[in-house]
């Protein structure tokens, strides 16, 4: 009977998705619609002629697309002046801090009741929802859910406003029946993550999990320290294990890791895209990854095609004008205060009926030093196929150029971190160039012959070393990624100075 109310609670968590996959298009008009009344009298609305607004044409024309360096002085007003009415008109009390990949320094994100209830909650339904729908037999919900998150910092931006990992707002704020269901708050929003991960081993081998939430690069780890302590598989501790819904990354490179340690056929995993900036797409079936973008979470999309990218006021289209294999950088307007602000992730659609996609990569995250326009998506495909004929398996992985010298070619430079190397590196550098040239046309043309571009150079790391980096950035556990590409070498340079420093 439990069984069967728990099974009917989340197949009704799909009927909003049905809604808004049947009228994708009138969805996002009536969410630009919501979010301009309630900015039209605000700070920023007033400022930007909100009231004027008619049309998607006219909100292009009167508001200007941003980064987080035109955002921070409007966050400022709120933060340090004391400012109330600023981006949204309902108070602002929390701030995701979000370091992502390729800055060094937090960014504030505004999360607003509003977003978080309305945006990230009832997207993380349509999860439940959509992934019920596929599996009607499922009975995760009857157990317990490891949550893997960031850590909550009191008043550490001015008085009565708070910070943390948006996964660790998210937790602090759930309602009563779901913080019963998932790892305690006393552990899991710890900032210590070394003392995360001994409370969190010791929690979870006495708890009956059945899913598990977070990062697969950080919840890896856990899992390696779990097995480590107790000498026993993960299906040995977890009967019941049944899905792990991940995101931050993609789980490409952590794939065959994730299968060895939990050595299960019954054994799912459901892909989400959940920034700091707001939850944008699920997983929409078992036969891939692809994601639906959510279109009812109070966002309203624009998308920025390649060639835009660089300009300082770029052209976008709305959702009606999208084309399948492009490639878009994403524009968001939330009910958390942001207007036409760039997140910096890359996507591709992969059908517009429904709105499939999958995250490709950073505007920022990418290889452009001798015209190859190498994007992460090409880089997880090509190191999975490497790891797939050679029985690799990685940890971690960056890649930078190597620019041009008077004795050398350009090249990439990859330090990647084996969990199970290759029995002949020179043979995994193969195949890795191999699938690159598969994978990206300007790629294979710069390779030929070796003119502008020489083979690949891999360098392996020895294990922990991705960890340890990150550590001593400050950057353990959460949200934080390591960065996989980068058009300069301040990464690998800083990794290998790291690794000279520590021998």
């Amino acid at each position: 009977m439990i069984r069967k109310i728990a099974r009917s609670i989340l197949t009704t968590y799909y009927k909003p998705v049905e809604k808004f996959i049947n009228d994708p298009l009138k969805t996002q008009q009536d969410t630009l619609n919501l979010l301009l009344e309630h900015g039209q009298n605000t700070q920023y609305g007033t400022h930007h002629q909100f009231g004027k607004i008619q049309s998607e044409a006219d909100f292009r024309r009167l508001v200007p697309i941003i980064a987080y360096e035109e955002l921070r002085p409007w966050l400022d007003k709120i933060i340090v002046e004391k400012q109330s009415n600023v981006l949204w008109d309902s108070p602002v009390r929390w701030f995701a801090m979000s370091s992502g990949t390729t800055e060094e320094k937090s960014k504030y994100i505004p999360v607003t009741k509003e977003s978080l209830f309305n945006g990230n909650y009832r997207a993380g339904y349509h999860m439940l929802g959509m992934y019920a729908i596929h599996y009607p037999d499922s009975a995760f919900i009857l157990g317990k859910t490891l949550v893997l998150g960031g850590s909550q910092q009191v008043n550490q931006i001015g008085n009565g406003i708070y910070t943390g990992d948006i996964s660790a707002i998210m937790m602090k704020n759930l309602p009563a029946p779901a913080r019963r269901r998932r790892t305690p708050e006393s552990i899991a929003l710890l900032p210590d993550w070394e003392e995360k991960l001994e409370k969190l081993t010791k929690y979870a081998v006495n708890t009956d999990i059945r899913s598990m939430v977070g990062v697969p690069s950080w919840m890896l780890i856990l899992l390696k320290k779990i097995v480590e302590e107790t000498g026993k598989s993960i299906t040995d501790i977890w009967p019941q294990i049944e899905v792990f819904f991940h995101g931050g990354v993609s789980f490409l490179p952590f794939q065959s890791q994730f299968e060895k340690i939990i050595p299960s056929q019954n054994m799912r995993y459901w892909e989400t895209y959940n920034a700091s900036e707001g939850f944008f797409g699920v997983q929409f079936s078992p036969a891939s990854k692809d994601m639906l973008l959510m279109l009812d979470n109070e966002v309203y999309y624009e998308f920025i095609p390649i060639g835009e990218w660089d300009k300082e006021q770029p052209e976008t289209v709305s959702l009606e004008g999208v084309e399948v294999g492009v490639q878009y950088a994403l524009v968001i307007s939330t009910s958390g205060g942001l207007w036409r602000y760039k997140i910096g992730d890359t996507i591709e659609f992969t059908s517009i009926d429904p709105y499939l996609f999958k995250v490709t990569g950073r505007t920022r995250q990418f290889i452009n030093a001798f015209g190859e326009e190498l994007i992460v998506d090409n880089a997880d495909k090509a190191i999975f196929e490497a790891c797939k004929q050679t029985q690799a398996k990685i940890n971690e992985y960056t890649v930078a150029p190597v620019y041009f010298g008077d004795n050398n070619n350009g090249a990439h430079e990859w330090l990647i971190e084996f969990e199970n190397p290759p029995a002949d590196l020179n043979r995994f550098t193969e195949l890795l160039d191999e699938s690159l040239k598969k994978l990206n046309s300007d790629y294979e043309a710069k390779r030929s012959y070796n003119l502008s571009l020489g083979m690949p150079l891999v360098r392996s790391m020895k294990r922990g070393t991705f960890y340890d980096w990150m550590k001593y950035r400050d950057r353990s556990g959460g949200q934080n990624k390591v960065p996989k590409l980068s058009n300069d070498r301040r990464f690998v340079d800083s990794i290998l100075q790291f690794i000279r420093s520590e021998s």
